[in-house]
């Protein structure tokens, strides 16, 4: 009975683990897929050999216990194996993201200053507080860095700005979803475009503490932006590349331009165990064990 107990117990902590601590690269990998498998045949072993050797327990505890234990190895191997893994969800605000097998995400207005929601079939979007587990899915509320940019002429008249490469055409805010690396410095880095002025304008986000090494820039450290506005045909321009804090004005390329530092959410997904045939194998679990005291403690 120890070594039934024993194989039961890994398999058990394994699972519990893969669920609770979904974001670990160490579920989708082969090796422990087949170790979650192994467990499941050593645990039939065990059970086999159980019933052979100790004939005061119960054949049936000994099976209800196995056959819980099988429930969750699998369970992990299904999970492990054929779905997908992490993925996080990046939208622009006001817009939604499918994920599939899952649902829509929708992602609020930048003012709301609230969370995504979770859209299922035939129910009202939910909130994504924090972390929420939804079938074979957990997602997580993650709260990132971006930029609320705004272009004027030198005389003050507003422009439109456009992003044809993301995902709103014309939304304001930057969402900075690619990194560049300058001085060794991986930094998060974006584009727009001012079409009416015809031109592009890239723009680099250092932190606080990155702008702390830096020599040169005056004040308390805080986040500024470099921005560095080329042609409508992507050439550099002269002369056209500056630095400015967090909602300063500056006037470079032609433009008058602002950024705004600000946090929204992204939504990270990870596929976890299907919570359904985790707590049905624990429960199995928890009637083999049950069982087998009830047979010992009758007299």
């Amino acid at each position: 009975m120890r070594q039934l107990a024993t194989v039961t117990g890994a398999l058990v902590v394994a699972v519990l683990l893969q669920t609770a601590l979904p974001d670990r690269g160490v579920w989708h990998a082969g090796w422990y897929s087949v170790a979650l498998l192994a467990l499941a045949v050593l645990l039939v072993l065990a059970a086999r050999h159980t019933l052979h050797r100790d004939s005061v327990v119960r054949p049936l505890s000994v099976w209800t216990m196995a056959c819980g234990g099988v429930v969750l190895a699998f369970a992990g191997i299904a999970s492990g194996l054929f779905a997908p893994g992490p993925q996080l969800i990046v939208g622009a605000p006001g817009v939604s993201a499918t994920v599939a097998g899952l649902g829509d995400v929708l992602f609020p207005p930048l003012e709301s200053g609230g969370p995504p929601a979770l859209a299922l079939a035939d129910r009202a979007p939910e909130p994504i507080a924090t972390q929420r587990y939804v079938g074979s899915f957990t997602v997580r509320n993650v709260p990132r860095t971006v930029l609320r940019v705004q272009a004027y002429t030198p005389a003050g008249a507003q422009l439109t700005v456009t992003q044809p490469t993301g995902s709103a055409f014309s939304s304001p805010v930057l969402l900075m979803r690619q990194t560049q690396t300058i001085s060794g410095l991986t930094l998060p880095f974006d584009s727009f475009a001012v079409p009416a002025a015809h031109r592009i304008v890239k723009v680099v986000l250092f932190n606080a503490s990155q702008v702390a090494l830096m020599r040169g820039i005056s004040g308390p450290p805080s986040p500024v932006v470099l921005f560095a506005v080329d042609d409508a045909m992507d050439q550099p321009l002269p002369h056209a590349i500056a630095m400015a804090r967090s909602e300063q004005a500056i006037e470079v390329g032609g433009l008058r331009l602002r950024a705004t530092v600000a946090r929204y959410s992204a939504v990270d997904v990870f596929s976890v165990p299907a919570l359904v045939a985790v707590v049905a194998g624990l429960v199995m679990i928890a009637t083999g064990i049950a069982l087998s005291l009830a047979r010992i403690r009758t007299p």
